[in-house]
Parts: structure tokens; C-alpha cells; sequence
């Protein structure tokens, strides 16, 4: 538990302290995220990230681009057909039908935390149930699904911590197929010009409610971010920029080696 611990707020000191350096570089007032030197422009999360949180205290939220429901099981859910009207239902099936289509994705991310910090990377989906998310140095994580599990890896301390790929929001984005109105608990869909906007919660017994609001472009259904709001209530946001989805990624991106770290973490 302290060797978790310790672990998650070095993560997290390192990852606000590259924001920082970040932002002072490029003359940018933290949480607004500036421009990336790529090629290609990454597009700013739309969402506003809540105030600044104490990362030490929380264990490193925000850092994640997910969510974990670790203490609990989560409630069953059920499907959400009738709380729309035939407009929202569409979209729902369109946007699910998207995501049932997408099989391979490879692209780069902005990740913002709630505390303002950001970092970057790149993240390669291969479906069912297989991401690798790659954050740029300094940060020295590398988080990996290889369809049953989900590893946090630490390269500079050569650490792992193993999770259940189950108790993260992100399943919704990796089954192979998926009815969002049948197989989530959607509470709101909404479009405008820009974006469709769903958002699907879920609850943890003893442990609360989580948020995973999606958004797509409101043209051709492109993913575009994603948000998730843990039960205090703190927002983690990731752009995605430059998608690929006829590039197939290597499968050694999604291997876990268990030997490092047999058992399922619950810290």
C-alpha cells in the first residue's frame, strides 16, 4: 500500500511539474492547454477542468485517462431506450455503430488532470479490449490493456500495478461491439453544430457514481475526447488528434508480462 502510494505521487509530481516547465516555456497559463510542436494541431479539451485538486492526498488522480472502480462491484445496468426520443435514440445507434466499426485506432493525446496539469503521448486501440497509452518523456509511464487486464508501468522505477480492464470506463471503448442504449446506462445525449455529446454513468457500491462523457464530431462521428468524472467529483479530459484507423499496431504494444507482477492490484 505505501509502496503504491509513494508510487502514484511521484507520478503525479512529475507529471505537474511538466505542465509547469511546459507552460512557462510556451508562456501559457495553466489549465489551458497550449498548441503542441507537432505536426498536425491538437485540439484543446472543450471541457473546463475542475479547480486545482491536492494530487498527493487523492493518489495521483487525474494522472490516468481513466477511472478505477476497485473496491466494489459495479451496480447492473440497464438499458436507457425510453428516457430519449427518436432523435436521440438515432444518434445513439449511429455513434454505437461507429464504435462497433472502429476495430484499429493509433493517434496522439492531450490529457488534462484536475489540477491543470497536462501531458501528452501517443495511443495505439486495437479491439476487442487491447490500448496502450505511451506519455511522452519526462513521464516515465506507459499504460497497456491486453484485453483482460489493464498495467500501469513505471520505466524509470521498473515498477507495474495490475488492474481488472473491467473496472475502467474505457471497456466501452474497446468491446468489439456495443449498444449504448442496451449496454450502458446512458443519462444524456446531445448535439450540436460541433459535437454529439453522450454521457454514460455508472455506479460503485459504497464508493459512488462514475461519469464518462464522450464526445464525437458531429459530421462524421470521429472520436474526439473523452471526460471522466470520478465519485468526488474531479475531471480527468483526453483530446485526440491525428487518427489512424487503418493502421494496425504491433501486437507486442498490448503484451503484459505477469510474471513481473502476478497478482491483481487493490490499492
Amino acid at each position: 500500500m505505501a509502496k503504491r502510494s509513494a508510487t502514484v505521487i511521484l507520478v503525479a509530481m512529475v507529471c505537474s511539474m511538466l505542465a509547469t516547465a511546459s507552460a512557462v516555456a510556451e508562456n501559457v497559463p495553466l489549465p489551458t492547454p497550449a498548441p503542441l510542436p507537432k505536426t498536425g494541431t491538437a485540439p484543446p479539451p472543450t471541457a473546463t477542468p475542475t479547480p486545482p485538486a491536492d494530487t498527493g492526498s487523492s493518489g495521483g488522480r487525474g494522472f490516468f485517462p481513466f477511472s478505477f472502480s476497485l473496491d466494489k462491484g459495479l451496480q447492473p445496468q440497464t438499458g436507457t431506450a425510453t428516457a430519449f426520443d427518436a432523435k436521440q435514440r438515432a444518434q445513439l445507434e449511429k455513434i454505437s455503430g461507429y464504435l462497433s466499426s472502429v476495430q484499429t485506432m493509433v493517434g496522439n493525446f492531450v490529457q488534462v488532470g484536475p489540477d491543470g496539469g497536462r501531458t501528452e503521448g501517443t495511443f495505439y486501440i486495437q479491439k476487442p479490449g487491447k490500448v496502450r497509452f505511451e506519455y511522452n518523456p519526462p513521464s516515465p509511464i506507459d499504460i497497456v490493456a491486453d484485453g483482460s487486464s489493464v498495467v500501469v508501468r513505471d520505466r524509470k522505477l521498473a515498477t507495474q500495478d495490475l488492474y481488472p480492464l473491467s473496472q475502467t470506463p474505457l471497456r466501452y471503448l474497446l468491446a468489439d461491439r456495443i449498444d449504448l442504449l442496451r449496454d450502458t446506462n446512458v443519462v444524456s445525449v446531445s448535439a450540436d453544430d460541433t459535437f454529439i455529446t453522450v454521457v454514460i454513468e455508472e455506479k460503485v457500491v459504497m464508493v459512488g457514481t462514475n461519469r464518462l462523457m464522450i464526445m464525437f464530431d458531429a459530421k462524421d462521428l470521429t472520436l474526439k475526447q473523452w471526460t471522466v468524472t470520478d465519485p468526488q467529483g474531479y475531471d480527468t479530459t483526453v483530446a485526440v488528434y491525428n487518427l489512424d484507423m487503418a493502421k494496425k499496431p504491433d501486437p507486442n504494444l498490448f503484451v503484459i508480462n505477469y510474471q513481473r507482477n502476478p497478482g491483481i492490484s487493490n490499492q
